[in-house]
C-alpha cells in the first residue's frame, strides 16, 4: 500500500527506476506480446498475420505523430529537442515500412538497433512526465512496441539475422550518428545524446563525462551486437 501511495505522489514527475510506473507497463506489454504472438501463429495465412502486425506497427506510429501534433498546436514546440530524431521516435515513425515490405535487409538492421537501443530505453526510463501525461503513455507505447513488433517478426515470421548483420546494422548506425552530428550542429541540440548524457540514470553514466562515453559506446556497439546474435548463432547451430 505504501509503494502504491509513494508513485501516487510523483504523478507527472519524472519515472522513476524500479517504480511502479515503470514496472508496470513492462508487465502488460510482456503479457501483451505472448497473446499477440500466440494469436498470430493461430492466423490460417500469413497475409492475416503481416496485416496484423502492420496495423499494430502503424498505431505505434500515429502516436509518434500525434504526439508531435500535440506539441505543435500547443505552441510550444522546439525544433532543437522535440523532432522525432532520436532513434526509438525515428524508428517509431518509419516502422510500418518494415511491417508493410517485410524486407530482411530492414529487419537485419533493427533487431539490432531496436534490442540494443530500445531495451535499454526500457531498462531505463527518460520520462520527464509520469503517468497519466501523454508523454507518458507515448514512451511506453513506442519503446514497448518496437520490441513486440520485431519478437513478432522473429518468432512469426521466422526472421532470423545472420553473423554479417552485425556489421550491416553496425555501419548503418554510423551513418545514423553522422546524420544526427550534422543536425545537431546546425540546430544546437542534442539528439541521440551526441552533445550530453540525458538526465535520467541511463547505462551512458558508467561510461565517463563526453566525449568519453560516446567514444566507450561505439567500442562496445559491435560486441554488443554480437551477444545480440548469439541466441540466434545458437539456435541456428542446434
Amino acid at each position: 500500500m505504501s509503494f502504491l501511495i509513494y508513485d501516487a505522489f510523483f504523478l507527472f514527475s519524472r519515472v522513476v527506476i524500479g517504480s511502479l510506473q515503470h514496472i508496470f507497463p513492462i508487465v502488460i506489454a510482456i503479457l501483451f506480446s505472448m497473446v499477440f504472438i500466440n494469436y498470430a501463429k493461430r492466423l490460417s495465412n500469413s497475409i492475416q498475420q503481416k496485416n496484423a502486425l502492420h496495423i499494430f506497427a502503424c498505431f505505434v506510429s500515429v502516436i509518434v505523430i500525434v504526439f508531435h501534433a500535440n506539441k505543435i498546436c500547443l505552441g510550444y514546440y522546439n525544433v532543437s529537442t522535440d523532432l522525432p530524431l532520436y532513434l526509438c521516435s525515428l524508428l517509431g515513425l518509419l516502422i510500418p515500412i518494415f511491417t508493410y515490405y517485410r524486407k530482411f535487409w530492414m529487419y537485419e538492421i533493427l533487431v539490432f538497433w531496436i534490442i540494443g537501443g530500445t531495451l535499454q530505453a526500457v531498462i531505463t526510463p527518460d520520462i520527464a512526465l509520469g503517468f497519466p501525461s501523454f508523454d507518458y503513455f507515448r514512451y511506453w507505447i513506442v519503446h514497448l512496441g518496437l520490441l513486440i513488433i520485431i519478437f513478432y517478426a522473429t518468432f512469426v515470421f521466422n526472421m532470423r539475422p545472420k553473423f554479417k548483420s552485425v556489421f550491416k546494422s553496425f555501419l548503418a548506425l554510423q551513418v545514423y550518428v553522422v546524420l544526427m552530428v550534422i543536425i545537431n550542429k546546425l540546430l544546437e541540440a542534442n539528439y541521440f545524446y551526441l552533445n550530453e548524457k540525458p538526465q535520467s540514470a541511463s547505462i551512458l553514466d558508467y561510461f565517463g563525462e563526453w566525449p568519453w562515453y560516446i567514444i566507450v559506446v561505439q567500442i562496445i556497439i559491435i560486441p554488443l551486437f554480437l551477444l545480440i546474435y548469439l541466441p540466434f548463432y545458437l539456435t541456428r547451430k542446434k
